[in-house]
């Protein structure tokens, strides 16, 4: 199959579905494909893979109305003109880079793109955005955190860099600004077609600190209802029980509110527009010693650990017979690391409460990630749990 380009004005207006398959590693399912074209409800759609780390895969249908509702919104948000230049770096089958083309069509703005794999070519990327006066680009924490390990500047041209697909931490943040990276932390999900929350460019001349996040205007949070707007998603398409596919309507209530599994806080913000804090997913709460502990909150605790020591890791929670869970601290072996992630489980056993203390260390060769560069905790535990039964 024949992907579309996302930069052609007429993909915009084509009302045939499009699914976006990742083009490494994943099949071409014709069954799939039959189906979507078959079914009614998803004329004029996008279809998109989860980029989740957990979870059965499933698409999630976007309607082209949604996506272009989004980057109305993020386009107003950023100011974004006639002289601006937008760059894709992310993979153009994840909403992230899906939105990049939604936002530059509706401003009728041109949008290049940072074709091929990121990994090794942080430096080839500024060059690109030097070389082409690109303004707007949209980044994951993994390649702002390249950009900072190599030390690179950013070009003048560009005056506002997204980051998305996970949370940027401060001292990250703050070393990607010190770079003249201007980066504003957001939170979103392929659900609402891309961002729902967005640190506001006068965040720039203040230090990074990316909790609280201005909410979009166009879209309605609650903390107990979820989310509401005009780019909400329309419903998912997965396998069915008898081997076929099925669509499945978006899951709102009366009023239009689709429940989230992400724990969010809210404040009262500037200009009488809400503010939120991510405090993480419900479904990353994992019970033990009857204490309910955040694997999110944990993970950071041990980021913030390894950090002086240079170390790639993070923490699975495995079933255990007497407290319910025990804690994995799980690292990139590059070399001989034992003493420094022994010091770095240490320094996050100290700062945390008893029952969130880390009971084991394990290396591997490489952390598995998605493609956005999120690890993939679901398929760690899986090679955890396989490591174990085979002794």
């Amino acid at each position: 199959m024949e992907t579309t380009d996302l930069r052609l004005p007429d993909y915009w207006e084509d009302v045939r579905p499009d699914v976006r398959f990742n083009p490494v590693g994943s099949a071409i399912q014709q069954g799939m494909m039959d189906f979507v074209n078959a079914e009614s409800r998803l004329a004029g759609h996008v279809l998109v893979a989860t980029s989740g780390s957990s979870g059965e895969p499933k698409w999630i249908a976007l309607s082209k109305r949604a996506l272009l509702a989004s980057a109305s919104s993020v386009n107003a948000h950023l100011s974004a003109a006639q002289n601006d230049r937008w760059l894709c770096a992310l993979p153009p089958f994840h909403v992230g880079g899906i939105g990049v083309f939604a936002r530059a069509f509706a401003e009728g703005i041109p949008a290049l793109t940072f074709d091929g794999r990121w990994r090794g070519r942080a430096e080839e990327f500024a060059t690109l955005c030097e070389t082409e006066r690109i303004t707007l680009t949209s980044l994951t924490p993994t390649q702002v955190h390249d950009l900072v390990t190599e030390q690179i500047h950013c070009p003048a041209s560009l005056r506002a860099v997204i980051v998305g697909g996970g949370r940027l931490d401060k001292v990250t943040g703050q070393a990607a600004r010190d770079l003249g990276w201007p980066v504003l932390a957001s939170y979103g999900m392929t659900e609402a077609s891309s961002q729902i929350a967005t640190e506001t460019l006068d965040a720039l001349a203040n230090p990074f600190v990316g909790d609280w996040l201005p909410v979009l205007e166009g879209w309605e949070v609650s903390e107990k209802s979820g989310i509401r707007g005009p780019a909400l998603f329309s419903g998912t398409v997965a396998e069915s029980k008898n081997g076929g596919w099925q669509f499945n309507p978006a899951s709102v209530d009366e009023e239009g509110w689709f429940q989230t599994a992400d724990r969010v806080q809210l404040r009262q913000g500037r200009n009488q527009r809400p503010e939120l804090c991510f405090l993480g997913r419900s479904d990353d709460l994992v019970k033990r010693l009857g204490e309910l502990v955040s694997m999110n909150g944990l993970r950071e605790r041990l980021a913030t650990a390894t950090r002086r020591h240079d170390l790639s890791g993070t923490v699975i929670a495995l079933p255990d017979a007497r407290s319910g869970a025990r804690f994995v601290a799980v690292f990139e072996r590059i070399g001989r690391d034992d003493q420094r992630a022994q010091e770095s489980v240490n320094a996050c056993n100290v700062a945390g409460a008893p029952f969130e203390r880390i009971d084991e260390i394990r290396f591997v060769p490489n952390l598995p990630r998605t493609e956005l560069g999120k690890i993939a905790y679901s398929l760690l535990s899986k090679q955890l749990r396989y490591s174990e039964d085979r002794g």
